[in-house]
């Protein structure tokens, strides 16, 4: 027989059955609360953190316009003969630092190419660089910074002093001498230097993150019923530690794509005959008095794409903060 309690209320049952059932009916109660992050939806089912984001994000303004350019980008991107037919290593020497003519809306920069086609091809390098170092930087640091949250101890300690090191390079100087030995034109050193210098700030984002996550009841309550350390973090810990990493990655996407052109510029990123926009920018500085549309258009477009990239961070930020509701 059930145990009564004094309201009249009875114990589901004691045991691993008995503590199921009442964490699933706590969390029910949890999940249902109105105005909360878990609030019911039109159909009175619970909606979860992500919904409730989702739901946010298509209404904010800033989030749209910020979609709507990367849409852009990511096209231009992937096909960007769709509005630049030209071959931007074409360049008519007789032609060096004119200004804008009938199909060439953006003129010519000191070599004779066309700028506009140019600015249109150095998207892509750009956008690559971008996407792939945030990526790699987010797998690393996530699971480092996780495994290292999780299970603490020595292994945490070693992985703190690890981050202190690598905090303590300075991204600028550490490509200027990392890079510096590359010879290839391709976006993959690039990226690999991202990845070795950027995964510490990811990491500790999910760090703290999973501590804060397995303190909580659901966690504590998984453990006494025997779940595994691989079924914790994937099933409880990592959907409730993972918006934080979102949304440092979203804000650090534009900040790579910055860097990227600041270490062509510097002429140890991409390096000739590739398109950047940070190589057109360096090109361009010479020139800035008497043919100043050379620099204006590739950093208008480097400005633009960073300027979406942190608008679009910080619309998830806000989302999927549960303080800033």
């Amino acid at each position: 027989m059930p145990e009564q309690q004094p309201d009249g209320g009875a114990i589901a049952g004691t045991g691993a059955g008995g503590a199921m059932d009442l964490a699933a009916s706590e969390a029910a109660t949890l999940d249902k609360t109105p105005g909360g992050p878990g609030g019911t939806g039109p159909s009175g089912k619970p909606r979860s953190l992500w919904s409730d984001a989702w739901r946010d994000l298509r209404r904010n303004p800033i989030f749209l316009i910020s979609g709507l350019i990367i849409l852009f980008l990511v096209f231009i991107s992937i096909w960007p003969q769709a509005i630049a037919s030209g071959n931007p290593l074409s360049c008519d020497l007789s032609k060096a630092q004119e200004g804008s003519q009938p199909g060439h809306p953006f003129g010519f920069d000191g070599q004779g190419c066309d700028v506009y086609t140019r600015t249109v091809h150095g998207a892509r390098n750009s956008i690559t660089v971008g996407v792939c170092a945030t990526l790699g930087v987010s797998l690393l640091g996530s699971v480092l910074g996780g495994l290292a949250g999780f299970f603490g101890g020595f292994w945490d300690s070693i992985l703190s002093r690890i981050t202190d090191i690598f905090f303590a390079i300075p991204v600028i100087l550490g490509g200027l001498v990392l890079l510096s030995v590359v010879t290839s034109n391709t976006v993959w050193p690039v990226v690999g230097f991202m990845v070795l210098l950027g995964w510490p700030q990811i990491s500790r984002i999910a760090r703290g993150s999973v501590i804060t996550a397995k303190q909580h009841d659901y966690v504590q309550a998984a453990r006494a019923l025997g779940a595994s350390n691989s079924r914790m973090l994937l099933r409880h810990i990592t959907p409730n530690a993972v918006a934080p990493v979102i949304v440092v990655a979203t804000i650090a996407l534009g900040t790579y794509i910055a860097l990227e052109a600041t270490l062509s510029y510097l002429g140890v990123g991409l390096k000739p005959p590739a398109v950047s926009w940070g190589i057109d920018i360096s090109a361009a500085s010479q020139y800035i008095r008497n043919a100043p549309h050379m620099l204006l258009w590739p950093a208008g477009a480097l400005a633009l794409t960073v300027l979406a990239f942190i608008m679009l961070g910080d619309a998830v930020r806000d989302a999927l903060d549960p303080k800033l509701r």
